[in-house]
């Protein structure tokens, strides 16, 4: 997929720059072979804050997209999941956090699995359909605090 391909090159580059990028939009899509509309789609939905990326656009004499990964401890990381999950969580939303947390490497497959079975819906059929996310929520922040080892 043209937007996986264009992620993975922007995390390389990220890696080569050690962690601070400045790039431009129309070079980057002339390169990749894409619309720099797609670059933008890519960076606005792949290196937000949540997955630990600044982003910075510059106008003006060419412009360009300053990216920086933000380097925290692995307990402020479980601290912004632990906020972002908020009061109710889906269980494809809970499978997407758990993996984002396994590719940062802070927690590891094992835990993924074990995390993921103990917030499924199959783990909470007894709970009423309507409550069964905000139980979801709540499971999902303790297994994190637990993590964190509070």
């Amino acid at each position: 997929m043209l937007t996986d391909a264009i992620a993975k090159t922007i995390e390389e580059m990220l890696n080569e720059a050690d962690g601070t990028l400045e790039l431009q939009r129309n070079e980057l899509a002339g390169r990749l072979g894409c619309v720099p509309s797609q670059i933008s789609y890519v960076i606005s939905s792949r290196f937000t804050p949540e997955r630990g990326y600044m982003i910075e656009s510059r106008r003006g004499g060419g412009g360009c997209i300053r990216i920086v990964r933000k380097q925290i401890s692995r307990n402020e990381y479980m601290m912004h999941f632990f906020c972002a999950v908020g009061n109710s969580i889906d269980e494809a939303e809970t499978i997407a956090y758990l993996r984002n947390l396994r590719d940062n490497d802070l927690i590891n497959t094992r835990e993924l699995r074990m995390a993921a079975a103990a917030t499924s819906n199959a783990a909470l059929s007894e709970i009423p359909s309507d409550r069964r996310n905000s139980v979801r929520a709540s499971v999902l922040k303790q297994i994190l605090l637990s993590l964190m080892g509070v």
